[in-house]
Formats: structure tokens, C-alpha cells, sequence
């Protein structure tokens, strides 16, 4: 037999010995091309409905010092001078958040001071807000617009 012979019969086999390792690598790459795509719609879902719910926050948040405010306006003895200076320091906090540009750190911070002083005020007023959130579904996927 010539080395051309052996050289084509082991070209042969080498095709049927590899076809395991070139499928894996078919598809492991396939499968990263899916998961990086379906990754990338599932990451715009996820963030796009966090952001909706920090926004509804801030708005309650924002609605609220507008009704003391206007309270204070009508009355300005009606609250303390200490919640006066929580609800001013809650609207300066507010004014702080960076709503345009949602990765800054200070905006987790930011928002956890405006939960804590909500608190604060809410139990110095000895008033409980009804307000929980956007109503959750039971089970239902509401997530496309």
C-alpha cells in the first residue's frame, strides 16, 4: 500500500472521529448565539419594568411632599417644625436622584434615604399610606406593552 492510501483511509476515520467534538462545537456555538440574544431580550424586559417601578416610586414619593406642601402652604403651623425639615430634606433628596442616569450608585442610595425618611414621616404623621405598589398579576405574563 502506498503513504497516499493510508493517508486517505486515515483522513476518513479522523472525519468519523471528530464528528462528536464538531458537534459540540456547533452547538455550543449556536446555543450562545440563542442565549446571548434571548439573554439580551429578557435583560430590556427585566430593566424596563424595574425602571416603571422605581419611576411609580418616586412619583408617590413626589406626590406626597406636593399634598404636605400644599398643606403647609394652607396651614403652615399644621406639622411640626421637624417634619417640615424631613419633608424638605425628602424634596431635596428627591431633586438629588439622577434620573438620567439610572446606573449612577448614588440613585440606590438616594432612594433607600427617601424610603427611610417616607417612614419617618408617615409615623411622626401617625398615618399609614395605602399605597403598595403597582397591583401584581397572578400568574399572568403583563409584560408586553
Amino acid at each position: 500500500m502506498s503513504s497516499q492510501t493510508v493517508n486517505s483511509s486515515e483522513d476518513i476515520f479522523d472525519s468519523s472521529l471528530n464528528l462528536e467534538d464538531i458537534h459540540y462545537k456547533e452547538g455550543y456555538s449556536v446555543g450562545y448565539t440563542d442565549g446571548l440574544n434571548s439573554g439580551k431580550d429578557e435583560g430590556k424586559q427585566v430593566g424596563l419594568k424595574k425602571g416603571f417601578e422605581v419611576g411609580e416610586e418616586l412619583g408617590f414619593y413626589k406626590g406626597c411632599i406636593d399634598v404636605w406642601n400644599a398643606a403647609i402652604l394652607v396651614d403652615p403651623i399644621c406639622f411640626s417644625s421637624r417634619v417640615q425639615k424631613s419633608i424638605k430634606q425628602m424634596d431635596e433628596l428627591l431633586n438629588k436622584y439622577p434620573f438620567s442616569d439610572p446606573e449612577n450608585e448614588s440613585a440606590t442610595d438616594i432612594i433607600d434615604s427617601l424610603r427611610l425618611k417616607f417612614r419617618a414621616i408617615c409615623a411622626t404623621l401617625n398615618i399609614k399610606p395605602e399605597y403598595d405598589g403597582y397591583p401584581k398579576t397572578s400568574g399572568i405574563d403583563n409584560s408586553g406593552f
